[in-house]
């Protein structure tokens, strides 16, 4: 049973896990870093048709390396992989990573997977020539990584758009009656529409928790067949991305891992319509820090922290769409800009 979500509604909530997030103003771009205290068993499910990914064939359950040392999210589109780059340095300088061998003069091999969106058609300044800010903004976030972190226009959300709306990070949990906890924390810059036609209801509104999004009445939520809402316009190949890690507290061996990674991806199809197009890069990672073991039966076990972990994502879809502002000094359109103009003259609840 969901008791509700965590203390700070934050990925965070899950023990063992910190986030950093760093912002190019003047480029309109950011990244954002998931670091775990220890090591954490790790996997990933690609679903969208124009992924832009980093180290993510060593998450197989076949493979070598079961723990990975951090997780990056990213704007930039290629450019963006190399803010990876900057936070390996930054752990194997810490003498944090993965090694067969260690003695003097033998550097750790931080293992960092990552996942990129595409934000370079965003008006932002690009010209950086020879040097793109990626690395430094890895750096950055991993330097600036803690329990609390800025949702909407920030980190890997902050040049992003979701739809016809300015796009954003964002992050939610929820606590297990039996003291599992999960989190969610996703930049959404996705095709598809975040609402529902005609207004500004949230297509994740049925899984809201206490007004976390702006608490819509539910009468405004409808779907009518081939009706997207606010989908962009110009569906461009590899322009569009919504990334994502998910996080329990739960011990998990690299195949439940999987597991969590392709049952919470249907968070996005509950958040976003449409989804896993040509035209998106969708990736989620699920993380486990291996705090407390699975009840048996393990797999009914597991099935409840997916089910959870799909739920989780939804809300946190929403609340980085809910949160994200323009940027300084323009006018693009944001979420709180739909609800002025279309909810009827309903309160939103504070």
């Amino acid at each position: 049973m969901n008791k509700g979500a965590g203390h700070s509604n934050l990925i965070t909530d899950v023990p063992g896990l910190n986030v950093g997030g760093a912002v190019d103003g003047r480029a309109r771009t950011g990244v954002t870093v998931i670091l775990p205290d220890d090591r954490a068993v790790c996997a990933v499910d690609v679903r969208g048709g124009a992924p832009g990914t980093r180290e993510t064939d060593a998450l197989g359950a076949d493979t070598l390396v079961e723990a990975v040392d951090a997780i990056v999210l990213s704007g930039g589109s290629v450019y963006g992989l190399a803010a990876a780059d900057g936070v390996a340095v930054w752990l194997g300088a810490q003498g944090r990573g993965y090694g067969l061998a260690r003695g003097p003069g033998i550097p750790p091999a931080p293992v960092v997977p990552s996942a990129i969106l595409y934000d370079l058609a965003n008006g932002g300044v690009k010209d950086w020539g020879l040097d793109p800010p990626y690395r430094a903004l890895g750096v950055a976030a991993a330097q600036a990584a803690g329990r609390a972190f800025d949702l909407g226009t920030a980190g890997a959300g902050a040049g992003a758009m979701a739809g016809a709306l300015k796009g954003g990070l964002g992050s939610a949990s929820a606590l297990t009656a039996d003291g599992f906890t999960v989190g969610a924390l996703v930049a959404v810059n996705s095709f598809g529409s975040v609402v529902a036609p005609g207004g500004a209801a949230f297509w994740a509104q049925p899984f809201e928790i206490e007004g976390e999004f702006g608490g819509m009445a539910p009468s405004l939520f409808r779907a009518g067949a081939d009706e997207w809402g606010l989908a962009k316009r110009d569906p461009r190949l590899g322009a569009n991305t919504t990334i994502a890690c998910i996080a329990v507290d739960a011990i998990l061996d690299p195949a439940q891992a999987r597991r969590l990674a392709v049952m919470a991806q249907d968070g996005l199809a509950r958040a976003i319509r449409p989804v896993h197009t040509p035209f998106d890069g969708d990736v989620v990672f699920a993380l486990a820090t291996g705090r407390r073991p699975l009840p048996e039966p393990a797999a009914f076990s597991l099935t409840r922290l997916g089910a959870l972990a799909a739920d989780c994502l939804a809300r946190a879809i929403a609340r980085g769409v809910y949160e994200a502002r323009p940027w300084p000094g323009t006018d693009v359109r944001c979420w709180r800009d739909v609800a002025g103009k279309d909810v009827r003259g309903l309160p939103l609840r504070p």
